[in-house]
């Protein structure tokens, strides 16, 4: 092993200092995880060190597989009995040996996700507590949270002693945790919590592994919470040879309870400490990280340092604002598929990066029409997710009904005491007598088999569907959805179903995008059809890549900048750079001064992405939450020095205005109540352009004539088949490849010549 020709110098440094506390701030693509691996194997064969007396600690199985196997390629012998694992797991083998000291038994269970939730039911049944005032999944968020500050139950509550909600919590958490422990069990928050309680209370147990393991190494440092810090601190108190590895640059976790104070305050906590700075970055070119260095430096908390490369200059990074959210996402497909179809690229070297989930429904029907293959990383497709796959399912079996697996998805959800058993008594007599199965909901009398009760709800569910069928006769799709939302109780489903308020927002979101889509496809379609909206939006494209293959593995990649840490690609697109969606509002009005820090550090880690090309978009104006909300470009990219940007409009003189329509408002205000029943029955929503004052369509002769290719900015291309007067505007029917025949007015659907 030669240190010195195979590491550059600071790397060196870093893996040669092995006695004492070490800090290795580790940039974007500086070869963190290099170093760690040269580090481990430089103890275990120049300096001798026993295997067993290194703990290496990562936060995924994959990271500490990961580096197992590259440790074992470089020392095989002697880095076997190593211990490289995650923290849950190490805590887990400590505890395995120590547990009765602490009153579990030697072989606790560790309770996943359906015991915990199984246990929680079982307190709320026992105190009396409406799942709708305090849903299980945000309590045991909060119990989560407040084991990774290492609060007891008694400590909880003493803290919240003048709040009512959560002293309320305080009270399930201290029966939730008697439940636990009376069944033998832990969950995984336990697992550190309470070997956290074991060293403190069984300080030769703590020497113990103190004496074993005298070298600790820690990666992503940044992403440790507070009872993570202190395991880490007493495990290392004895020999103080602790090398912690991470970025502060990068601490973007703070959701999931990282305190990014334990990697700004090392130096505090261990004053003797080393710091090596590894700032030289293998990944991208000149201008991106100088694009990075310049946005990040706006942070007053943190760490100074500068990344740099050999690979000075490179392309200048495109900023480009459009005029809609679907204008964007055109603007990166056809980008995209020019690169492509050039020959200098794959679809796979693309990333299409968003702040929010629910961005990701505009590009994703960009690159469907466009025959684009693409994946959603860490997340559903829009038309995947669980909230659209429901409602969409309850607009067809409103619609027709003849879908049996539609029907069967929906008849429970939310719950209506109909089992299984008897949905497949119904399945057997609608085959028995050629019918549906909503068909066989009008004869469940005559089903043997089906209990009173689930036969009563089954009756009811039909009767709610022919009532909204009889209603919606000439309402709107939107309105469809409403009456479905109040008269099911979904929303109220969802609060229960929701693990924090900011996943229950998400769900909203969602569906608010759904209200929008159905809208906008009527407002553009001559004879809208149910069936043909799911066609169009929902079930056409899902698995289509350039030669219609599924198997394909040359795919777009669609993420939000959290999910895209640790990766790169030689192309990245960073969506929605606006100042109200990134940062968003509730980080700009936030009451703590860390909220837009925090993104900041986001828009570094996304920035980072880009090996070669970065291209940053916006929108003027963007559907959010029902309204039509116009914004600035974000004050991230004004942070990036003009001479850095290829820019069809500079940052700072992109357009804000105030407007807001009264139907935007009231849309938003109804469409975000915490109970469904706001929403008006007799609501009908009128398209965007008829809202504006004065409006914003001009009649204009088209400059395409009959028969000539043209582009719409969703639908893609198509042929123009007729042109004629409509009025107040000329109406255009086009045949478009994707989608068939369509009828429009040419101010509002701004086709484009192909």
């Amino acid at each position: 092993m030669n240190i010195d020709s195979e590491l550059n110098r600071e790397q060196a440094e870093a893996v040669r200092h092995t006695d004492g506390p070490v800090l290795i701030l580790a940039g974007a693509g500086s070869g963190k995880t290099r170093t760690i691996v040269y580090r481990i194997a430089y103890l275990l064969s120049e300096k001798k060190a026993e295997p067993w007396n290194i703990l290496a600690l990562t936060f995924t199985n994959k990271a500490a597989n990961e580096m197992k196997e590259r440790i074992m390629e470089m020392v095989p012998s002697e880095g076997r009995p190593m211990a490289v694992s995650t923290f849950h797991s190490a805590c887990m083998r400590i505890l395995f040996a120590h547990a009765e000291k602490i009153g579990y038994p030697a072989k606790f269970e560790i309770a996943d996700t359906t015991d915990q939730k199984n246990i929680m039911k079982n307190v709320y049944k026992k105190m009396m507590i409406d799942p709708k005032s305090f849903p299980e999944k945000m309590t045991l968020n909060k119990i989560s949270g407040a084991k990774d500050e290492l609060m007891t139950p008694d400590v909880y509550e003493r803290e919240n002693a003048d709040d009512y909600g959560s002293f309320q919590i305080a009270k399930i958490y201290r029966e939730y945790q008697h439940s636990l422990k009376s069944n033998g069990m832990m969950d995984f928050d336990d697992l550190i919590m309470n070997t956290v309680r074991l060293f403190k209370e069984y300080p030769e147990v703590l020497e113990h592994y103190q004496d074993r393991f005298k070298y600790i190494m820690v990666d992503e440092y940044q992403d440790t919470n507070t009872a993570q810090f202190e395991l880490i601190r007493l495990l290392s108190a004895k020999y103080r040879n602790l090398c912690v590895v991470g970025d502060d640059d990068q601490s973007i976790y703070r959701f999931r309870g990282a305190n990014i104070y334990n990697i700004l305050d090392f130096e505090k906590n261990f004053p003797e400490c080393h710091v090596v700075k590894l700032e030289r970055n293998y990944r991208s070119t000149g201008s991106i990280l100088d694009a990075a260095n310049e946005v990040i430096s706006n942070n007053t908390e943190r760490k100074e340092k500068a990344l740099w490369t050999e690979k000075t200059g490179g392309n200048k990074i495109r900023f480009r604002q459009l005029d809609s959210a679907a204008g964007e996402a055109a603007f990166i497909a056809d980008d995209i598929r020019s690169k492509v179809e050039s020959g200098h690229r794959h679809y796979g070297d693309f990333a299409i990066l968003t702040r929010t989930n629910i961005q990701s429904k505009e590009l994703e029907d960009a690159l469907r029409i466009r025959r684009i293959d693409y994946d959603v990383v860490k997340g559903l497709r829009f038309w995947d997710t669980k909230v659209i796959k429901d409602l969409t399912s309850y607009l067809m079996t409103v619609d027709s009904a003849v879908n049996d697996i539609r029907v069967r998805r929906i008849i429970n959800v939310p719950k209506r005491g109909i089992g299984d058993a008897s949905m497949n008594k119904a399945e057997v007599f609608a085959a028995a007598n050629n019918m549906t199965l909503f068909e066989a909901f009008g004869s469940v009398d005559n089903i043997t088999g089906i209990p009173a009760k689930a036969k009563n709800a089954i009756k009811s569910f039909r009767e709610m569907i022919l009532n909204i069928r009889e209603e919606m006769k000439g309402k709107r799709f939107s309105f469809c959805l409403n009456r479905i939302l109040e008269e099911t109780g979904y929303m109220d489903y969802l609060l229960m179903e929701a693990e924090t308020p900011d996943k229950y927002r998400e769900y909203k979101e969602y569906i608010q995008k759904l209200r929008e889509t159905l809208d906008a496809y009527e407002d553009e379609t001559d004879e809208p059809d149910l069936t043909d909206f799911m066609r169009v939006n929902g079930l056409e494209g899902n698995n289509l890549d350039k030669s219609g293959s599924s198997d394909s593995k040359d795919k777009v990649l669609i993420m939000t900048m959290h999910n895209a840490k640790g990766l790169e690609f030689p192309e990245v697109y960073m969506a929605g750079m606006e100042e109200g969606l990134f940062p968003g509002f509730a980080s700009i009005h936030s009451d703590d001064d860390m909220a837009v820090e925090e993104e900041r550090r986001l828009c570094y880690v996304g920035i980072t992405r880009a090996r070669e090309n970065l291209t940053m978009t916006c929108a003027r104006q963007r559907m959010t939450n029902g309204e039509l909300r116009y914004a600035s470009a974000s004050r991230f990219m004004k942070e990036i020095p003009k001479e850095l940007l290829d820019m069809n409009v500079t940052p700072e003189k992109t357009e804000r205005k105030s407007y807001e329509s009264s139907y935007s408002s009231e849309t938003s205000r109804r469409a975000f109540d915490e109970t469904p029943k706001a929403f008006s029955p007799g609501f009908k929503k009128r398209s965007i352009a008829s809202l504006k004052k004065g409006s914003d369509i001009q009649k204009v002769l088209p400059d395409y004539k009959e028969g000539e290719r043209i582009r719409h900015f969703k639908l893609g291309e198509g042929t123009v088949l007729s042109i004629k007067d409509g009025g107040r505007d000329y109406e255009v029917t086009v045949e478009f490849d994707s989608v068939g025949v369509r009828k429009m007015f040419a101010g509002f659907a701004k086709l484009k010549k192909v």
